[in-house]
């Protein structure tokens, strides 16, 4: 007899009861849309719900060239014969598991109408190359993300689309919250963190002056790892903050003086 045995819940360290809005989402089968920065938590989040509430996770990595059969699926040819190939949609609606689009707004206006009957009362996915109807059973959930900093016009959700939607906010943590995040995920000891989240609010108070976005705490986690495993601190720094946030020297300098001010 085959046991299930449940995987491991990744580590995730609860804002605001959004693990209470995703329960209550999932069981109720109603869609929801995560909004906030790049390395906020976003993806992190859905991985841990879906282990948490052990369902099968297919994540979709959005761009302009996703098409509605790159979720549903196509014929592909097999040592002659032609087969039907489920995408990760089709996948996530048959297993009851859980699709989530990132950067949903990337992705081409077809998509989003095959998701429409999947996030009202039908929750139907119609696939019209193989003449099925399916119907999403208990378990299944859409959810998708976006960050509204990297809104303009021709890449909006419309409101016809946002408002089949829950729709839940997420931030970069407060600096207590973040600091006992990056400790615990990179090792390196909470007095030694607590400077590199100092550096991260003031370059995030730069965010949309000289830099296009802040600092992420992904590379505040990847920053401290570096220093854990003994590299030094400036080098450390350069690799994980200076160079992945700019290409522009002057910026870079500016950077470096910046963290002069922190680390001295």
């Amino acid at each position: 007899m085959n046991m299930h045995t449940p995987r491991p819940i990744p580590r995730y360290h609860e804002i605001a009861q959004e693990c209470a809005l995703f329960e209550t989402a999932h069981a109720q089968g109603l869609p929801l849309l995560l909004k906030g920065p790049t390395g906020c938590g976003k993806t992190r989040f859905v991985e841990h719900m879906a282990a948490r509430l052990d369902r099968p996770l297919y994540t979709v990595a959005c761009h302009d060239d996703l098409s509605a059969a790159d979720l549903i699926g196509r014929y592909l040819l097999k040592g002659g014969d032609t087969h039907w190939v489920d995408g990760p949609l089709t996948r996530a609606v048959r297993e009851g598991g859980i699709c989530y689009l990132d950067e949903i707004v990337e992705a081409r206006k077809d998509v989003t109408v095959v998701l429409h009957p999947l996030t009202d009362n039908r929750r139907t996915l119609m696939i019209d190359r193989t003449g099925e109807e399916l119907v999403a059973p208990p378990g299944f959930m859409l959810v998708a993300s976006y960050n509204p900093g990297y809104q303009n016009v021709l890449k909006r959700l419309k409101p016809s689309t946002r408002q089949r939607f829950l729709s839940a906010s997420f931030d970069f943590p407060n600096p207590e919250s973040e600091s006992a995040i990056v400790a615990q995920e990179s090792g390196l000891d909470a007095s030694r963190v607590r400077p590199l989240v100092r550096l991260a609010g003031h370059i995030r108070a730069l965010s949309g002056m000289d830099l296009e976005e802040g600092v992420s705490t992904r590379l505040l986690i990847y920053t401290a790892s570096l220093i854990h495993r003994g590299m030094p601190i400036e080098t450390a720094l350069e690799a994980a903050i200076i160079e992945p946030l700019a290409d522009e020297e002057d910026i870079k300098q500016a950077l470096r003086d910046l963290i002069a001010t922190i680390y001295g």
